[in-house]
């Protein structure tokens, strides 16, 4: 809202920028003008003295939403892209394009929705029209270059993938949120934690690969990022050995068909904080959550067990260099506490220790480099219906190589007769073959 084109469009109805924005009259009681929910919580209008209006934002009140129904204001969006474009910049991430495109209700007559929370998410990926602004962002920034576009895609899922990436997709890649909700019971009761089992998880990766393949696509691998928790919390039992589960996980970020994403900490195998406080928390949106929670009568210990389980401030938390002050990240205050155990989990320490989450993804990414088919195979599943066992083979016109992790906290079995004519190119916890070790990860080739 510090935008000097947000400031223009609040000065006056008459301004040239008026209307690149989304605004409202009030409901004759001055209240807002329908009921939706920003994603963030609170009313999605924020009123405005000077306009007399409401202005819509999807998010927090001090990120209004552009009108990208009016031609100038994607003309001046595609005049920044570029901007950059001759600057030399590689590419760009797109965040939260999903919800550029506002359904008929939003432009042509507001409503109350029997839901206020589900009539903002209306704005999302199927709503009519929104590809056609994003090719013609395509066809006036990315035509005749060589850059990378990258789009947080939240809404799109394998079914609609080929009009978002591939031959005829507006992107090179787009990161689709099916994997990482997989605990999230739903955002009304989001404290509490849905029961999945593995073959549901596994399903969901390979559906998205089997579609990409099919479509002539590319696949953004990835546990964590900025808004999620840590995957070891995530994706494992409670309990979970730190480095042996962290490396079970990076086995599968790997090895997966597409380009690996590695959040900050990561690769040192971080876990989620230890925070005892709300108060304690940064992200607007935990915070949000845990009020939520409480005014639909959850327990306080309720509430703030989901906070912190979900809480995006668990990625967010400083770097871990060192075990000096501020674990080597800034000799001032950080922004958030540091995660409780920055004295031992670091990358000074893992950089020492041969057996380190560190030095395995290090091994990993070398790994990569050496074997073809980890970059240029294909991808598929084998023993779906194991709730123990993660596998799939990577194959190429010329080699075959198949991945084994056990993500769970028993030891588990399975047939040998995938392996055979194979050799074992590393096992993290070296079990005998046909039996795979709790979190053990394991990979062979012909």
């Amino acid at each position: 809202e510090e935008c000097d084109w947000f400031k223009e469009s609040r000065s006056s109805k008459d301004n040239p920028k008026s209307d690149w924005y989304i605004w409202r009259d009030p409901k004759p009681d001055g209240s807002a003008p329908t009921n939706w929910r920003s994603i963030f919580g609170g009313s999605a209008w924020t009123y405005d003295e000077n306009r007399g209006q409401y202005y819509l934002h999807t998010f927090l009140p001090e990120q209004p939403d552009l009108n990208w129904e009016n031609p100038e204001v994607r003309e001046a969006l595609i005049d920044i892209a570029n901007f950059w474009v001759d600057k030399g910049v590689g590419g760009f991430r797109l965040d939260a394009i999903t919800y550029i495109k506002k359904p008929k209700e939003f432009t042509d007559g507001v409503v109350d929705e029997p839901d206020g929370l589900a009539a903002i998410h209306k704005a999302i990926a199927k709503t009519e029209g929104i590809l056609d602004f994003l090719h013609e962002f395509k066809d006036k920034v990315q035509k005749g270059t060589d850059i990378f576009t990258v789009g947080e895609a939240n809404g799109v899922s394998a079914d609609n993938l080929s009009e978002w990436v591939g031959p005829k997709g507006v992107f090179d890649m787009i990161f689709e949120f099916t994997h990482v909700l997989v605990a999230r019971l739903d955002e009304e009761d989001w404290c509490l934690v849905r029961d999945w089992k593995l073959p549901y998880l596994k399903s969901l990766f390979s559906g998205s690969q089997k579609t990409t393949l099919r479509i002539g696509g590319w696949y953004p691998v990835f546990l964590e990022n900025h808004d999620q928790p840590r995957s070891i919390n995530h994706f494992l039992p409670e309990g979970a050995d730190r480095v042996e589960g962290a490396k079970a996980l990076a086995t599968l970020l790997l090895t997966m068909r597409g380009t690996p994403f590695i959040m900050q900490g990561e690769e040192l195998g971080l876990v989620n904080v230890g925070w005892d406080s709300i108060e304690m928390f940064d992200d607007v949106l935990t915070k949000s959550h845990y009020e939520l929670a409480l005014k639909k009568n959850y327990s306080e210990r309720t509430a703030f067990e989901g906070a912190r389980r979900f809480s995006r401030d668990n990625t967010r938390t400083p770097m871990q260099w060192n075990s000096t002050i501020n674990a080597g990240f800034t000799k001032g205050k950080p922004w958030l506490p540091l995660n409780d155990d920055y004295n031992s989990v670091n990358a000074e320490a893992e950089e020492k220790d041969r057996t380190s989450v560190l030095n395995f993804y290090r091994y990993l990414a070398s790994l990569r480099k050496e074997l073809p088919e980890l970059t240029e195979g294909g991808y598929r599943e084998l023993f779906p219906e194991s709730e123990e066992i993660f596998a799939f083979e990577r194959k190429s016109d010329e080699n075959s190589a198949i991945v084994l992790i056990n993500l769970s906290d028993r030891k588990a079995e399975y047939d040998t007769s995938c392996l055979e004519g194979m050799c074992c190119v590393f096992s993290t916890r070296e079990s005998k073959k046909g039996t795979l070790f709790p979190f053990e990860a394991a990979l062979y080739r012909k």
